[in-house]
C-alpha cells in the first residue's frame, strides 16, 4: 500500500503571495511531482491548512487543481481553514456529522483522517462527537492496522514556540488509540517542521509545509519563519512494516 502525505498549502487569493512565495504554484509543483512519480498511490492525504485565510475563493483554487488530477485525494482541515467555506466547495469531503474526516479501508488497513479544527483557535481540539466517531471507526477496524492523519500534533515535540499550539487534552485520544492496539503511525502537519518520534509508544511523523517553514529553535517562545525546502512523504505499508520516505520536491 502506498500513501502520500502532504501538508499546509496555505493558499491565498489568486495571484497573491505569502511571505514572498506563491502557495498555489508550490501546491501545483508538489501535486505535479506526485502525479509524475506516484500515480500508483492508493491515497493522497493533505493534512490541513489548505488555505491561509479560509476564504471560499482559495478553496475554489484548490478544487480547480485537484479536479485535473487522477490521484485519489483526501483533504483535511487545519486552524487556518474555515469549515463552512470548505464544505461549500467540497461537500463530498465532509462526514455526516459535519466534520471533515473519514475512515477509508485500503489493502493494508484502515486510514482515518481526523478533524482537529477548533473554530477560530490555533490549538486543536477533539469534542465528544469526534471522539465518539473515532471510537466507532477504531472498533470497526479491530484486528486491522490503522494509520491516523490529523492536522494538530497529538503531543509535544519540545519546541516551546510550537508546543503551545498543538492538540489540547490529548489523553482521551491516546486512550482510544491504545485500546485499538494496532495504530501503526500518526501523521500530522501544523508545525511546518519535519519531526519524527513516538508518542506514548505510537510512532509519528510531522511534515513540513509546501510553502514556508518554521525555524528549529529550542529556546525562543515565539516562532520564526524560514525557507527550508518544501516536502511530501511517501508511505509504504504492509502487514509487517511501515516505511516513510521524505521527498524534497523541486519548487
Amino acid at each position: 500500500m502506498k500513501l502520500i502525505h502532504i501538508s499546509d498549502f496555505h493558499l491565498v487569493q489568486a495571484g497573491g503571495t505569502l511571505l514572498g512565495l506563491d502557495p498555489a504554484a508550490r501546491m501545483d509543483a508538489c501535486l505535479a511531482d506526485v502525479e509524475a512519480h506516484h500515480a500508483d498511490a492508493d491515497l493522497v492525504v493533505v493534512s490541513g491548512d489548505l488555505s491561509e485565510t479560509g476564504s471560499e475563493d482559495t478553496y475554489r483554487i484548490l478544487e480547480e487543481r485537484i479536479s485535473r488530477s487522477k490521484l485519489p485525494i483526501r483533504l483535511m482541515l487545519g486552524n487556518h481553514d474555515i469549515r463552512e467555506n470548505f464544505a461549500t466547495v467540497f461537500p463530498g469531503q465532509m462526514a455526516e456529522n459535519g466534520f471533515a474526516q473519514a475512515a477509508l479501508d485500503l489493502p493494508e488497513g484502515r486510514v482515518i483522517t481526523l478533524d482537529t479544527l477548533d473554530d477560530g483557535k490555533v490549538t486543536g481540539r477533539l469534542c465528544d462527537v469526534r471522539l465518539g466517531w473515532l471510537k466507532e471507526k477504531l472498533e470497526e477496524a479491530k484486528g486491522r492496522p490503522v494509520y491516523l492523519f490529523m492536522h494538530h500534533p497529538a503531543d509535544k515535540v519540545h519546541l516551546p514556540a510550537l508546543d503551545v499550539f498543538g492538540l489540547l487534552d490529548p489523553e482521551p485520544l491516546f486512550a482510544l488509540l491504545k485500546a485499538h492496539g494496532d495504530v501503526r503511525h500518526i501523521f500530522a502537519g501544523h508545525l511546518h517542521r519535519l519531526v519524527t518520534g513516538n508518542w506514548q509508544g505510537i510512532p509519528f511523523t510531522i511534515l513540513r509545509s509546501t510553502n514556508h517553514q518554521t525555524a528549529l529553535d529550542f529556546i525562543s517562545p515565539t516562532t520564526t519563519n524560514c525557507f527550508e525546502p518544501p516536502m511530501y512523504s511517501i508511505i509504504l505499508a504492509d502487514r509487517g512494516s511501515l516505511i516513510v520516505h521524505i521527498h524534497q520536491f523541486a519548487h
